[in-house]
């Protein structure tokens, strides 16, 4: 028989990503809604072994659905990782009298969700990061509003590189996946990127191409490079020796992880942070709710850690393509 679930404890882990906030007003509101109690956890894993725990009403999560950020905070917890702190989580859980758990974060943060069904508390993860890292689903909380953020930043560079006749590298966030770096790369009418599931550090390509552009006549050269590659600082100053061209280093850094949620992002979010409650309320458990195909969805975390994500072909090829 399915557990049944009073209170609902809600928490954010790992990097904060724009939409977040409005997951939490949907948790909160969708718990109340069904008669379920609700408790915001500070600050991830870390605030839950501080039980820095309260309850939360509906005037709690007003005004928050347009602010970037999350209203619980986020932090990295290594206690978390090890079997005495999940222990101690689950038993923290038990005396505030939380039957399951809402967790929103990445991939890092539905491993410790894991550890706390399998020591008997409800759990279903919520993929917030602006990564887009997450295999199972098309779709991750902030990313939209973060590829949108540097998007706007990189025609800006772009209008001031070529009145001065410049070469940019612009290096956009994503750890070790080039999603960001992708989408920009379209979006922008970048001439390179480097994605760390494509690059073969070979910078001879670069100069080459580079070289080659300014023979044609373009007046710029923009080349957007993803974090989980890097250097970019180091790597102008190579490019500027090697072809004459005045190169300069742009890193967009943590402001693609601010500011105000696109509606896509308030949108989808909202509709993850309800099915999230309503999966707990039927009694499921380990499951991260996912966007596959057009539809909401939900995987077993399992299931969801075990997959793998590549670059889609296409349109790494299309951008090459279309940079010409």
């Amino acid at each position: 028989m399915a557990k049944e679930i009073n209170t609902i404890g809600v928490l954010t882990s790992g990097g904060d990503a724009p939409g977040m906030n409005a997951a939490i007003r949907a948790v909160v509101r969708e718990a109340i809604a069904k008669g379920k109690k609700v408790k915001g956890i500070k600050r991830g894993y870390a605030g839950l072994l501080q039980e820095e725990i309260s309850d939360m009403e509906a005037k709690d999560v007003s005004d928050i659905i347009q602010r970037g950020g999350t209203i619980l905070q986020t932090a990295r917890c290594l206690e978390f990782v090890t079997p005495e702190g999940q222990a101690k989580g689950a038993e923290i859980c038990r005396k505030h009298g939380i039957d399951g758990v809402i967790v929103i974060g990445g991939d890092g943060s539905f491993k410790g969700a894991q550890k706390l069904a399998a020591l008997g508390i409800n759990t279903i993860g919520v993929p917030g990061t602006i990564d887009l890292d997450i295999s199972c689903t098309d779709y991750t909380i902030g990313f939209d509003t973060a590829v949108n953020t540097a998007m706007e930043a990189i025609d800006k560079v772009r209008d001031t590189s070529t009145s001065h006749e410049r070469c940019s590298i612009i290096e956009v966030m994503g750890r070790g996946a080039g999603f960001i770096a992708l989408w920009c790369g379209i979006a922008n009418g970048a001439e390179d990127i480097l994605l760390p599931e494509k690059y073969d550090f070979d910078e001879q390509k670069l100069v080459n191409n580079i070289i080659e552009n300014r023979k044609r006549g373009k007046q710029h050269h923009i080349i957007i490079n993803a974090e989980g590659i890097g250097h970019s600082t180091s790597m102008a100053k190579r490019i500027e020796a090697a072809t004459g061209v005045e190169t300069r280093a742009t890193i967009l850094g943590h402001m693609q992880r601010g500011g105000s949620p696109t509606c896509k992002d308030r949108v989808y979010a909202s509709t993850m942070g309800c099915l999230a409650v309503d999966l707990l309320c039927e009694g499921k458990s380990n499951r991260l709710v996912a966007y596959k195909d057009g539809d909401f969805v939900d995987y077993d975390i399992d299931e969801a850690l075990a997959m793998e994500k590549s670059i889609p072909e296409y349109q790494f090829q299309i951008c090459k393509s279309l940079s010409r």
